[in-house]
């Protein structure tokens, strides 16, 4: 069974194209959502195994959102990964902080690289 998967960005070229890669590659992305509200509704609604979380979200944080997402004991994001166009190094105590396991740069997002984040412990 494939690697459930909802995908959060306020960037709809970058959706369609992760949508595609994402699912050429094996995942089944079984939502999207370009807001926080609309993360939340999607999260509860689908159940993903994975969430993966823009950290920019228009006029919202990422960090919020994941921190909605995960407080939501009823619904729960599964794993969450929080993706950027930023440097992982310019975020990196907010990285720790958020709920998330992890991170990816856009540039380097594959069902390779989140499997590989899904793998590593702790």
């Amino acid at each position: 069974m494939p690697l459930r998967c909802v995908i959060v960005d306020d960037n709809l070229g970058f959706l369609h194209a992760a949508r595609l890669l994402l699912e050429q590659e094996g995942l089944e992305v079984v939502g999207v959502a370009t807001s926080g509200d609309e993360a939340v509704r999607a999260v509860a609604e689908l159940r993903p195994d994975v969430t993966l979380l823009d950290i920019d979200l228009g006029g919202e944080s990422g960090f919020d959102v994941a921190r909605r997402l995960a407080d939501d004991r009823d619904s729960g994001p599964g794993q969450l990964i929080l993706i950027s166009t930023h440097s992982e190094e310019d975020l990196v105590d907010l990285i720790k902080e958020s709920p998330a396991i992890g991170f990816l740069g856009k540039p380097s997002l594959s069902a390779t690289t989140i499997m590989g984040l899904l793998e590593t412990p702790g």
